[in-house]
């Protein structure tokens, strides 16, 4: 097992942006890619990068996240732009068929990148995330109204300033099942020190309302299409949009393997060996 502090930067462009990341350095061997979830950063897969030390793995900030760059002024955050986001990187970097694991928003991305991009995904581990948000095809304009007017809404808004940094740890533990311990990890990668105090370095833009979503029958249609193996890993506290999934999305899937931990959204930093464990034997097996 590789030491914690083994961990090493990277950096990506995209689009002339950066992309920053983390990695265990093992550039010998196969490359496991790791993508976190909405306002989390790569800091989230910390805990489990020294017990997967067998594989090459690279955990990146999404645009807007962590040290990564934020999109520009006259962008937003549209769900299929992480898509695009992605074969951007593969292609970038050459990267053939690749083992992914997604927590969260970093599942669902990956998930429709898994349909549309096949050739690029080997295998697929979901973390306490399966399917997609949707909405109904008779709630699309009012979809499109709350998503723009939240976008004028959060532009006239500026970011308030934390005194402390156990002030911004304390704030995120208050909003998630995080414990004090993993909340330190993600949001020391998530601020940054000024003169008026700790600002969240995130961009504003990630909390606005998306102005569209898949309708159930899309989102469906999408994962019908996913032919690579897929793994799901879920806490028994965590969301309740997953057991919700597995009932709607689950038999969708070619091949779908599911494994209940104990734990909350956040499965993967509290049970890392077990994690790492179930990772490792389904991308061998």
């Amino acid at each position: 097992m590789l030491k914690p502090n083994a961990i090493k930067t990277v950096e990506f462009t995209i689009k002339g942006h950066k992309v920053r990341g983390i990695s265990n350095g093992n550039e010998t061997a196969p490359l496991l890619l790791c993508l976190h979830g909405w306002l989390d950063n790569s800091a989230s897969f910390m805990p489990l990068i020294p017990h997967l030390s067998d594989f090459h793995v690279i955990a990146i900030d999404w645009p807007g996240h962590g040290l990564s760059d934020h999109r520009s002024e006259d962008a937003h955050y549209h769900f299929l732009d992480w898509v695009d986001d992605l074969i951007n990187l593969f292609r970038g970097q050459q990267w053939q068929s690749v083992d992914i694991v997604g927590h969260s928003m970093g599942g669902m991305v990956a998930s429709a990148f898994a349909a549309a991009f096949p050739e690029h995904v080997k295998s697929l581990t979901l973390i306490d995330t399966l399917g997609f948000l949707t909405s109904k095809a008779e709630k699309s304009t009012e979809q499109l109204r709350k998503g723009l007017l939240s976008r004028i809404a959060i532009a006239g808004k500026t970011k308030k300033y934390h005194e402390s940094l156990d002030s911004a740890i304390a704030a995120r533990v208050a909003v998630s099942d995080l414990s004090q311990e993993n909340a330190t990890l993600i949001v020391k990668r998530a601020i940054k020190h000024t003169e008026q105090g700790y600002i969240w370095r995130s961009d504003s833009r990630l909390r606005a309302v998306s102005p569209y979503r898949f309708t159930q029958a899309q989102a469906e249609q999408i994962i019908s299409d996913i032919t690579t193996p897929v793994q799901l890993l879920y806490g028994d506290r965590g969301l309740d949009m997953v057991t919700e999934g597995i009932e709607h999305f689950g038999p969708l899937f070619k091949a779908l393997k599911k494994e209940k931990l104990s734990g909350g959204h956040h499965v993967h930093m509290e049970q890392v060996e077990q994690t790492a464990k179930l990772v490792s034997q389904f991308i061998n097996q």
